[in-house]
């Protein structure tokens, strides 16, 4: 489903992704975990389509086309979704509207007819359940005035409306709550099939509790220098990143 070769990339001419190779299959769940700085967010925003970023080198296919050539839009049409570190307001905009001019524009460019409001409400009521979110929020600005945990409940809400192939969770349990993260994996793992692939950023061992990964990958200084299933990651919890810092560090690699 998704193939990232040595892909390099940079923002104000600083690089930030030193080669990044990883290979996505549908069916997939990849937790990518790394110390701060280390190029996590950077990988999820040029998979996204981050304007800021500019790619230096390096390929990324994504069902057999060249994901780098496609804008933010052509990426979400084609599947491609991104629930945001730190989710934006915006006012003005409530949310069913918002919701309802997304499904619409990607059935829109698919040929596929759009979703009237009487079938989009009911869609709407049942993946609001997913995320146990009142109705209310539907009428309320999109993320205006909402806590921390509803800002990433909506994002699991958009992530189900539009239902996407790749999605791609930078940080989705920071600053949540043991209940809001349980609600939020619980969304995570119901939209979850076998065609579907899911790439998990994370800082904490205790969202793969909930969302458990096939694969963990550890991004340091722009690389992913290891790799392995769940364990990995709880051996990150037990010891930290120091001593893969040792181990690649320029004296490990000359030595």
């Amino acid at each position: 489903m998704l193939e990232i070769k040595n892909l390099h990339a940079s923002v104000d001419n600083t690089e930030i992704l030193h080669g990044i190779d990883l290979t996505v299959n549908p069916g997939e769940i990849h937790a990518i975990m790394g110390p701060n700085g280390s190029g996590k967010s950077t990988l999820a925003q040029v998979l996204s389509g981050h304007e800021a970023y500019e790619i230096t080198q390096g390929e990324v296919i994504y069902q057999g086309q060249d994901l780098l050539e496609l804008s933010p839009d052509e990426r979400a049409i084609a599947g491609v979704f991104l629930a945001f570190q730190y989710p934006v307001e915006i006012p003005g905009v409530n949310s069913a509207y918002f919701l309802r001019t997304a499904l619409n524009a990607i059935h829109k460019a698919k040929g596929e007819d759009e979703v009237d409001a009487v079938d989009f409400l009911a869609l709407l009521r049942e993946k609001l359940q997913l995320v146990e979110m009142d109705e209310k929020f539907l009428s309320r600005p999109v993320n205006q005035g909402f806590s921390g945990g509803e800002k990433k409940r909506h994002e699991i809400l958009q992530m189900a409306v539009l239902d996407p192939v790749l999605s791609i969770l930078d940080e989705t349990d920071s600053g949540l709550d043991i209940d809001a993260l349980r609600i939020v994996s619980n969304g995570v793992n119901t939209l979850h099939s076998p065609n579907k692939a899911s790439i998990v950023i994370t800082h904490y061992q205790r969202l793969l509790n909930y969302i458990v990964p096939d694969f963990v990958h550890v991004i340091l200084n722009g690389r992913i220098v290891r790799s392995g299933d769940k364990s990995l990651a709880l051996e990150l919890e037990e010891k930290g990143y120091d001593w893969i810092k040792k181990e690649h560090s320029p004296e490990a690699v000359t030595a």
